[in-house]
């Protein structure tokens, strides 16, 4: 086996620098403000959304219009089939091969996504770690429908106590792929992640949050959630569901889309579905806002009003000409 310091160079996606960073939970304005900077700046977007990479999947993800793209080249968007599980890996080569392709035009990058965990592993690194050993996932597949995946847990706990912390239970893919990266490499996978705790945004980039009182986000999403609905979105996800049947694990359990799913199935009613997407838009929103205030390296933009969103471009204008940054 190589040494340590080969297997990382083969196995780490590096931070990305020298690019402009946008961020905010759901329903904060991104978009708005983005199409503004991206004009002042001369730069084209790629999209930090996990959700956004789904072809079909418009209404529920809130993406960009058709207007907005035609103004401003968007990236990343409309990428993929909602069948497919799109990962993390699959962003970060891509949007780093995006990045290089914009700046080889001479043009400025604005990365525009609330994705907490896509905007992490672009800033920070990302631990890509070895190949699938698909003999040794299916092994273990095979050995929780036999034993349960309580005994799985038990047995991550015992040779990567960190991972097993830190893995939500039930996520049977994560636990096996720690135990994966264990086998293959002699060591944990929380020795391999450590390097990538400290979060520090990269010294030729920018990172701005948009932040806004609780009260006030949560009146926003459920503006948001009625406009949604009104615009159709039961019918887009009955179309997704004709067109492609069973969607993908990660698109039927987005935020705005199992509500719905649920409401087709006959097993919730209207009003019901409308107060869940209502509530679990708001709690995906306290857990971007957890991510955004561990990450002390973004400059944060406080609003209590829409109309100061108005505003938001000039400012990050001013703060990165008084950093001298063109």
């Amino acid at each position: 086996m190589n040494s340590e310091s080969q297997m990382l160079a083969d196995w780490i996606v590096p931070p990305l620098d020298n690019v402009l960073y946008l961020t905010g939970p759901t329903g904060s304005g991104k978009t708005q403000v983005a199409v503004e900077l991206a004009e002042s700046l001369q730069a084209e977007i790629v999209s930090v959304d996990s959700m956004a990479v789904y072809k079909g999947m418009d209404i529920g993800t809130a993406k960009p219009s058709i207007e907005a793209r035609k103004k401003i080249p968007h990236h990343l968007i409309d990428i993929v089939d909602p069948t497919h599980d799109y990962s993390v890996s699959e962003f970060l080569k891509e949007s780093h091969s995006k990045v290089g392709e914009i700046q080889g035009r001479g043009k400025n990058v604005l990365l525009v996504g609330g994705t907490p965990l896509y905007l992490k592993s672009l800033i920070c690194g990302f631990f890509h770690g070895p190949p699938a050993d698909w003999d040794f996932r299916k092994a273990v597949e095979d050995e929780v429908q036999t034993v349960g995946i309580q005994a799985l847990a038990q047995r991550l706990k015992q040779v990567d106590p960190l991972s097993a912390h830190r893995i939500l239970p039930g996520d049977q893919r994560r636990m096996i792929r720690a135990l994966e990266v264990s086998k293959l490499t002699g060591k944990p996978l929380s020795h391999w992640q450590t390097q990538f705790e400290r979060f520090v945004v990269p010294a030729k980039s920018h990172a701005f949050v948009l932040g806004w009182e609780r009260s006030v986000l949560h009146h926003r999403v459920a503006l948001r959630v009625e406009k949604m609905l009104s615009e159709g979105l039961v019918d887009e996800v009955a179309q997704l569901k004709t067109r492609y049947g069973t969607l993908g694990r990660t698109a039927s359990q987005a935020v705005g889309y199992k509500e719905p799913i649920a409401y087709l199935s006959g097993s919730i009613g209207w009003d019901s579905m409308k107060e869940k997407i209502i509530v679990h838009t708001r709690q995906f929103v306290r857990r971007q806002e957890i991510w955004f205030r561990s990450m002390p390296g973004m400059r944060r933009l406080e609003l209590t009003h829409p109309a100061e969103l108005d505003t938001v471009s000039l400012k990050i204008l001013s703060a990165l000409e008084n950093r001298q940054i063109a």
